[in-house]
């Protein structure tokens, strides 16, 4: 019984752990998301300052094509992290259905134990009536 109380710490921690990563990951890409929107912001500000809109011309504003570049950088690794998302979702709905069978089989052995003690209990309830009723 003991090991089974460890085994479900066990899984418990392991679901809390992939619910934090599955967090941080939320966290992480909404946080490029909305770097990149701001850097959307400040490319138009540059290209209405400069007049420029056009982004192979040849006197488009250098930090507008920097602040493009870092853009496409963030919204391509919060493309990665929606994968790897993806990946900690599923990783949390394993590491749920194993602590879910372990609470499972922790509960119908503790639903047992009750059972066999109201068994007992029971048992000695009828046997002390029965001393009861010898003795009237």
């Amino acid at each position: 019984m003991k090991s089974r109380e460890t085994l479900l710490r066990l899984k418990r921690f392991q679901v809390d752990e992939k619910r934090r990563q599955v967090t941080q990951l939320k966290t992480m890409i909404s946080e490029f998301e909305r770097m990149a929107a701001e850097l959307d912001v400040q490319v138009q500000a540059e290209q209405n300052r400069a007049g420029i809109h056009d982004i192979t011309h040849f006197a488009y504003p250098t930090f507008a094509k920097a602040a493009l570049t870092r853009r496409e950088n963030l919204l391509n690794s919060a493309n990665d992290l929606k994968d790897q998302l993806g990946a900690a979702r599923a990783a949390l709905a394993e590491a749920f259905e194993e602590m879910k069978k372990i609470e499972l089989l922790d509960e119908r052995d503790r639903e047992a134990d009750r059972a066999l003690q109201a068994t007992r209990d029971q048992a000695e309830m009828d046997h002390i009536a029965g001393l009861r009723a010898a003795n009237r």
